[in-house]
This record gives structure tokens, sequence and C-alpha cells, in this order.
């Protein structure tokens, strides 16, 4: 892997912030020495470096600016007046000093290389690289100045010019690890697995038992389609390193890419039981394997199994424990992950995060009664969380009890402080219950309202869209707010079916239906509303048997839209 690429760069850093001393004879090239009062000049440079050592930036930017107005041709004054301002973050100000420094003096190489650098920090790699280009010119036989411009070259993605540099390195230096890893780096990313594995030998010959060279081995002969020899590299490092982080962690990696779960899950047992592998890199191992949907489809449980043993050797961790509901969640077992959620609070009453997936478990079941109680039992306990009051809003709303909901949103608002989309969160919920009250032009003024907050908010126009739908007013109004809606996000299957519903009552039957036919042929799992606003553009296209058909499978999916019955009498009439 290439991670190293801003070592060199943030040793650069470093040297900027402490060493001064190649910059104090500075230059004066536009005035005479005898303008210069130096007395001066010197008292307030040297009252600037005292109190930027003591950490007053300002009071130093006073002056060293006096020592501008005494001599404005000295880079060294910029120089100090650039590391401040960087320092404090404002790159703009920063970089326009040192491009005095420079022009006054451009080829110190301290000068080129902080410009490079926080170019870099802004993330803009290419102008970084185009100082780094001059710093080598500058000083063309200072190898750790060419491995710099060599690895932003790699993270731009420049391999061609990359590999010059380093192949120039082997070349000089012969295989080393400054410059051959990257290489081999950049050959495999060519899929040159054999030029790669030639180099990968030689520093095998050097050091035969170094774990990230055979574990680049063993990546390259996965690339090149022979994957036994890679296992065969893996089992031989494992057989010798039976205890060593990297080797486990580097083949569960390779394990979990290719496939090879029954492998898999007898080295995640041993990862989970290895004091020598740090809880970070277990749950991050972990997680990754959690969110391999692969992984969490086929493990036969297995995965669970691990996780199991996992959290035994962590029984007083808040956060391990959490990974075995979310994979059951993924699996379709939400009421498992609920049930396991019960037992994590029952025995550890405090774990706020548990609580909250708890929470979000019995909104995903559509449980709102449970939701309603652990919702006021955690909005309770953890009084200053704004996510608990929001979802204890939510059940009270899908339970009728819509003083309680407002009552709780109340409260949101104050915990939302300042966060306008917390404040638009709220916004939106009680809209929807003075909607539910039938006080339908106080509903749209606080989507009005929320608009204010931020009019690009896609689900606060979706609603609104479909709120004035249902009531059949402002139709132009809704299409253009849902259109827009989709135009930005338009594999979202409830903006789709909001659209949908639009068109339909545009009477654009046509356009209506295209949407449902999108949305049906998405692969997510059915909506029993999309059923029911399909069966009424059907109907309107006078097509009675598929819209009953329809209506069917929407009371199938959920057996309370017994009012479908009736619009299915009308159609069999």
């Amino acid at each position: 892997m290439v991670k190293n690429f801003i070592l060199i760069i943030l040793a650069g850093s470093l040297i900027f912030a402490g060493c001064n001393k190649f910059v104090t004879n500075a230059k004066s090239t536009e005035h005479s020495k005898s303008e210069i009062d130096f007395a001066s000049f010197d008292r307030f440079y040297v009252e600037g470096l005292k109190q930027k050592l003591m950490g007053n930036a300002g009071e130093a930017l006073k002056y060293f600016e006096q020592c501008l107005k005494i001599n404005p041709a000295n880079d060294a004054v910029y120089y100090q007046m650039a590391q401040i301002l960087a320092g404090k973050g404002d790159f703009n100000l920063a970089k326009n000093y040192i491009r005095s420094a420079i022009k006054i003096d451009g080829n110190n190489i301290w000068y080129v290389m902080m410009l490079s650098q926080m170019y870099y920090q802004e993330k803009n790699i290419d102008s970084a690289i185009i100082w780094y280009q001059n710093a080598v010119k500058i000083v063309p036989d200072n190898d750790n100045v060419k491995l710099t411009l060599g690895n932003l070259y790699v993270e731009k993605g420049d391999y061609d010019n990359a590999n010059k540099i380093f192949e120039a390195f082997d070349e000089r230096y012969g295989v080393n690890d400054a410059s051959t890893l990257t290489s081999v780096r950049i050959l495999m990313s060519k899929k040159k697995y054999e030029e790669a594995k030639g180099k990968i030998i030689e520093l095998l010959k050097q050091n035969p038992e170094d774990v990230t060279y055979n574990g680049l081995l063993a990546e390259i002969y996965a690339g090149n389609g022979e994957r036994e020899k890679a296992i065969e590299v893996y089992k031989t490092l494992e057989k010798e390193n039976p205890d060593n982080p990297q080797v486990q962690l580097s083949y569960a990696e390779f394990l979990a890419v290719n496939g090879s779960f029954d492998d898999l899950f007898s080295l995640m047992g041993k990862i989970a039981l290895n004091r020598n592998i740090d809880r970070e890199d277990k749950l991050k191992t972990f997680a990754e394997l959690s969110q391999n949907g692969d992984i969490v489809r086929d493990s036969e449980n297995r995965l669970i199994k691990s996780l199991v043993v996992l959290e035994s050797v962590y029984p007083d961790d808040d956060v391990i424990p959490l990974l075995r509901p979310d994979v059951l969640i993924k699996q379709g077992k939400e009421k498992e992950a609920a049930d396991r959620l019960e037992e994590l609070i029952k025995f550890k009453p405090g774990n706020y995060f548990a609580w909250e997936k708890l929470l979000f478990a019995y909104l995903d079941l559509h449980d709102y009664q449970k939701l309603l109680l652990k919702g006021e039992e955690c909005a309770t306990k953890f009084n200053m969380s704004f996510v608990a009051k929001v979802l204890y809003a939510n059940a009270a709303i899908e339970t009728s009890k819509f003083d309680l909901a407002l009552n709780e949103l109340r409260k949101a608002e104050i915990l939302a402080g300042d966060n306008s989309e917390y404040k638009i969160q709220v916004l939106t919920m009680r809209a929807d219950i003075y909607y539910r009250e039938k006080e339908y032009d106080k509903a749209f003024s606080i989507y009005e309202e929320a608009l204010k907050l931020n009019s690009e908010d896609l689900t606060v126009m979706n609603n609104y869209a479909y709120y004035l739908a249902e009531q059949n007013i402002r139709l132009k109004e809704a299409e253009d707010l849902s259109k827009k809606v989709v135009e930005k996000e338009g594999r979202n299957t409830t903006f789709l079916d909001t659209y949908g519903w639009v068109l339909y009552k545009r009477g654009k039957l046509g356009e209506a239906a295209r949407v449902f036919e999108a949305i049906f042929d998405s692969g997510e799992k059915p909506d029993a509303e999309w059923y029911e606003h399909y069966g009424f553009i059907l109907k309107k296209q006078r097509k009675y048997e598929k819209a009953i058909e329809n209506w069917e499978i929407s009371m199938t999916l959920d057996p309370a839209n017994t009012y479908l019955k009736k619009e299915i009498e009308n159609c069999e009439k």
C-alpha cells in the first residue's frame, strides 16, 4: 500500500515551525543600506520572534509589520509572518506573504517547500506538485525532496512520473524500502505483476522473513490469478508468526476480498482472542466485515459467532456489542436485533449508543408502541439527546398523541440550538402533526418556514409537495418541487413515489405510470403505498383488473389498508 506519502512533507512542516537560522541574513534589494535603520529593524525583528515563540501571534505580527515599514524588501520578515498566519489556518494570507519572500529570494528551498506544504494541506495537489518540482530544481541532489515529489505524483495518480523517480532511486541505491515498495505498488496498480514480483523477490532476498514484503508477494499472486500461491504465502507467514497482528489482519483482508469465508472465520476467532492486536484494529476489521454484503448474507451466522467471541474479550465495552445488532438488522432480523439491544441496556443502562440503536430498530420495525415506551425512558434518561427526543416524538405522532409529540419537539428545538438541520427536522415533524390534525394552513406555513432555513432541503420539498397534492391545491407548485427533488436524487424511491403521485394528481397518467414502473424495477423491498398509488393510476387509465391486482398486493403488504376494499368493489362493478 502507498500510505506514507505525507511523511516527508509533514517532516518538512516541522522544520518550518522550528528552524529560523537560515533566514536571518535577509536580502534588502530595494533599499540601500544607508536608507535602513538597522538598529530599529533588529529591535522590532527580535521582539517579533520573542512574541511568536511565546505564542502571542497578534503582537508578533505587529512587530513584523513595523519591520516591513523599515525594510519592505526583507524576505525573512515575510517568511515569519507566513508561518504565524499558516499556524492560525489563514492559508490565503500566509501564501501571499511567502510568495513575497520567494519573489525576493526564489532559491530559498524552505520558502518553496512551505508554499507547497500549504497547497497540500488545502488538498491542492497540482499546485503542491508544481512547487515541489521547483524545490527539486533548487536542490537536485536532495533525495528527500525527490521522494516527496514522487509520492505526490502517486497521490495524484500520475504513476508514470512517480515511477521515473522511484526507478532512478532503485538504479542508484538498489532495491530499498524508500522507493522500491512504492514502485511495486505502482506496478501492481498497472497490473504489471511479473515486474512487481521481480522487485519484491529482490527485497525478500535481503530480508526473507519481512512480513510486509511477504504480504505484498501474496497480493501480487492474488492479482495475477495465482490464488493458491497467495494462500500458501499467508499460511507460511501465519505459521511462522502465529500472533503477529500485521500478518493476521492482512490475511483476513485478503480472505474477505477473495471470498474464502471458511478460512476467514477460522482466522477471525484467532484475531478476536489475540491480545497483541489493538482493540481499535479489531473493531475496524470486524466493522468492515459487517459492511460486506456477501459476508453478511453467506456467513451462515459465522460472523455472528465471531462477534460473540469478540464481545467476550471486551465484556465492558460500549461499542463492540453494537456490531452484532447491526449485522442482524442487515440480515433482516430486526426483531432479534431489538431483543439483543434490550439485553444490552438491561446489562448496562448507561450505554446511550445501545439505547439510540434500539429506538431506531423499533422505528424500522414500525413498532410504535415499544418505540413510545422506550423512547420516553431514553428521552428522560438522556435528557440532553436531541435524537432521543425526536424519536420519542415520532412514536407519539404515529400513535396520535399529538400534544405529547409537540411538547417533545419543543424540547428538541431548544437542544437544536443553531443547528439548521436539526431545526428543519423539528419543523418538518411539527408540520406533519398539524397536517394530521387537518390544520393545513398552519402545516404549509411551517413548510415555508423550513424552506427559508434551507431552500434546497430535499425532504422538506418532498413532503411539502406530497401534502399539497393530497389536498389537490397548488399542484403546479407541487410538481415543480417534486421534480426538483428527483432531479437531484432520482434513485430515492420515496421521492419517486411522491413525484409519480403528483403527476397523477396533475392528470399526467403516462408519466406517472412510468415513474412507478421505475420504482418497481429498483429492486428495493416492496412498499404498500407504491401499489396503492399505482392502482389509482391504473384505475384512471381504465385498467381495472390491473388496478385490483395492485390494491390486493398493497393490502397484503399492509393489512391496515382495508379502505381499498371499497375501491376494489367499485372496479369490479
